[in-house]
């Protein structure tokens, strides 16, 4: 039976009449019969209500059991046909082309472990990124990827829903990215992609599995890693540092500085406030389908409730930025103190908040009037990264 290497379009049609079924669907049909009790229940005392009730049921219950049935039948046909053809062109178009990354990469995010184990073909795993392409790590893939390559790399690990092609944020309005700067300043880029909806730690674990193999099989000897995160990024950065090597030289001694960007490292208030909308939603019937869908979210997002504590420890050897923003020109201010940069709080982005100190020493860098997406590229950050760097 033929591989393919990524999704096609009877792959995505197959995951949508799933989604649509399992989620949207369900959640319709269980809100309105919810509903159609509740009513029943105030009026049905009133003469012919009963009636009514029993009618109006059977009939929408009818309706929602056909429109599923279609869209299992449209799940196994799109399966089925997609297991017996080869792969075409446009399949390659979907995988390779910018929209196709940002729709897994997103899809990815949200529901990526239950991808991972239901459909693992639209499971991202941790790969060293090229072109839009997956690099093959070992000696030959490295240098064909990186003829020119240096001893000092940055690699940057992009954060929820994201894929590599986010650290080229905006560049035709704001100029080059971290990772031209950093090339300029003769570090060589190594850009990652992952599943953002796996468990932090999981991601950490394969994090640290592929930059010691990079390490063993770079065209040239390593002498310095800089890591860069941004926003869940950070997050992965710091599991994949607390990891124990295996090897002699394991590629945490080589990190000279982190540098993290709006990273939740005490959780994410917007995170949390979803897990708590879900549980008192589930209280209710007329509520409960709301509550399923905000609770549908992958085990990523849960981890960003949390973020990691101090028992995830800093790397003893590196030297750490932490940056944060807020939509406020101050962070003192009530609504930049709430908001932070509308998803992350300024505390939360330090390691500061409920009386921990995550990181000792640590530089720290406020953007104002700044949101979580303008933190990829900000002239600020460059300014701090030549001043670190260079």
């Amino acid at each position: 039976m033929p591989t393919h290497p990524g999704p096609g379009t009877l792959e995505s049609v197959s995951l949508l009449a799933e989604v649509a079924d399992e989620l949207v669907l369900s959640g319709v049909r269980d809100t309105h019969l919810a509903w159609l009790d509740r009513v029943n229940g105030w009026v049905g005392a009133l003469p012919y209500a009963a009636g009514h009730h029993v009618v109006h049921r059977s009939i929408a219950s009818t309706v929602y059991g056909g429109v599923g049935l279609g869209l299992r039948a449209t799940r196994m046909g799109a399966d089925a046909v997609a297991e017996r053809r080869p792969a075409r062109e446009t399949d390659r178009r979907l995988e390779n082309g910018p929209r196709g990354r940002f729709v897994r990469s997103a899809v990815n995010g949200l529901i990526g472990d239950r991808l991972a184990e239901q459909r693992p073909e639209w499971a991202l795993t941790m790969a060293v990124r090229k072109d839009g392409a997956d690099v093959s790590v070992d000696d030959a893939g490295l240098a064909a990827a990186y003829p020119a390559a240096t001893g000092q790399l940055a690699v940057f690990m992009h954060g929820l829903c994201e894929d590599e092609s986010y650290w080229d944020w905006q560049v035709e309005s704001r100029g080059p990215g971290y990772p031209a700067l950093l090339e300029g300043l003769g570090w060589t880029p190594v850009m990652l992609r992952g599943n953002s909806g796996l468990p932090l730690r999981t991601n950490g674990v394969a994090l640290a599995s592929l930059l010691q193999q990079v390490v063993a099989e770079w065209p040239a000897p390593v002498t310095r890693i800089a890591m860069v995160g941004h926003s869940m990024g950070g997050l992965v950065v710091r599991a994949a540092g607390a990891v124990q090597g295996w090897a002699d030289a394991p590629w945490t001694d080589l990190v000279s500085d982190v540098v993290t960007l709006g990273t939740p490292h005490l959780g994410a208030p917007l995170a949390a406030g979803i897990g708590h909308g879900a549980r008192a939603l589930s209280r209710f019937p007329e509520t409960g389908a709301v509550a399923r869908f905000l609770d549908w979210r992958s085990r990523g997002v849960h981890d960003l409730v949390e973020g990691l504590d101090a028992a995830v420890p800093a790397l003893p050897n590196a030297r750490y930025l932490l940056v944060s923003a807020t939509v406020t020109r101050s962070s003192a201010h009530p609504v930049g103190r709430w908001l932070g940069d509308a998803l992350v709080r300024q505390d939360s982005a330090y390691g500061t908040a409920r009386g921990e100190e995550l990181f000792p020493g640590a530089e720290v860098l406020h953007l104002p009037r700044t949101d979580h997406m303008r933190m990829l590229n900000h002239p600020e950050v460059h300014r701090a990264l030549r001043e670190r760097l260079g």
